[in-house]
């Protein structure tokens, strides 16, 4: 079965209200607000490519960028 592995978090800044969904609801802690309240990916390496924080952000301002990789068996 293919995998996902993270290429990209695609976040649109001036979308970006600050409100801190995507960031309670990543399960590995990978997003923070920055001084301007505004998201970043401060563990990108640590990302499981759930979406979670794609799918919760009322703004539309995350798209997670994946890549397919073949699982080896």
């Amino acid at each position: 079965m293919a995998k996902k592995k993270l290429k990209e978090h695609l976040i649109n800044r001036e979308w970006c209200k600050g409100c801190g969904i995507c960031v309670h609801f990543c399960p590995k802690n990978v997003l923070e607000l920055d001084e301007k309240d505004k998201v970043f990916a401060a563990r990108p390496d640590d990302c499981i490519c759930c979406q979670l924080c794609e799918i919760r952000c009322p703004d539309l301002a995350i798209e997670i960028i994946t890549e397919t990789q073949e699982a080896s068996e």
